[in-house]
């Protein structure tokens, strides 16, 4: 397949949709109805770099709040990302992925929940060096800010942390590494998984204004405040669509 190529793998409302746009614009896949196969290049590499140029991500007050920084990290999906009602894959594949973790049950707050690597941001810091530090200790992935594409909006979270989401491109044959400290498990989610027709999925929150999200992954679903994030970088990233997210709420057993 050539460089830059996506690929159909699901054709809904009769419509074909197949593009092999190597330089902007690229056409978005949203009214489409399709699910496309990314590949894990230079193309996607330059797609997702050009469309954080033309976002302009929003920051949040720090007063009272504490800051953090996470890695939205894209990869290839190597050999699948073990995950219930996701394919295991026989070969190592080039198709583009996301790094989430599965933080610790020893963990004292939010153990055992679905996360991206990233930590709280220390004294002398900026959010883009946390992020890349997070990677390095949490899942042995060594990367430089000349590999940083850009920035996604601050999330607030109910435990009174201000996310800086920061998009980094790993690219392929990524090796990884859980410490076992602070990441029971990792997983490369292919990125078409966040294109989903049934995603996001929202409900109704003690805030009317506030819909609880969660974004669907296999056959189950990951909470905001990451799911916020997904689902920004998805709009993002993916789609070219300036989307916010800060008024989505968080699930009760994600506050603490």
């Amino acid at each position: 397949m050539p460089a830059g190529a996506v690929t159909i793998s699901r054709i809904a409302r009769g419509e074909l949709f197949i593009t092999r746009a190597t330089a902007p614009p690229w056409p978005s896949v949203a009214d489409c109805g399709i699910v496309v196969v990314m590949e894990c290049d230079a193309a996607l590499k330059s797609k997702i770099a050009h469309q954080l140029a033309q976002f302009t991500s929003t920051a949040a007050s720090h007063a009272g709040n504490k800051s953090a920084a996470v890695a939205l990290t894209i990869t290839d999906a190597a050999f699948g990302p073990d995950l219930s009602g996701l394919p295991e894959i026989a070969t190592w594949s080039s198709n583009a992925a996301l790094i989430l973790t599965r933080r610790s049950t020893k963990l004292r707050n939010h153990a055992g929940q679905w996360a991206l690597p990233g930590g709280r941001i220390d004294s002398g810091e900026t959010p883009v060096d946390t992020a890349l530090r997070e990677l390095a200790e949490e899942i042995g992935l060594q990367l430089h800010p000349d590999q940083v594409l850009g920035r996604l909006d601050d999330f607030v979270t109910r435990s009174g942390f201000i996310m800086t989401p920061i998009v980094v491109w790993a690219g392929p044959q990524a090796t990884l590494t859980a410490n076992q400290h602070e990441v029971d498990s990792i997983h490369r989610i292919p990125l078409r998984e966040f294109l989903r027709d049934d995603a996001p999925l929202l409900e109704a929150g003690e805030d009317p204004a506030r819909p609880v999200m969660r974004m669907p992954v296999g056959d189950s679903w990951i909470a905001a405040p990451t799911a916020a994030l997904l689902y920004q970088f998805r709009e993002v990233c993916l789609l070219g669509k300036a989307t916010r997210v800060a008024h989505f709420d968080q699930p009760a057993f994600a506050w603490r």
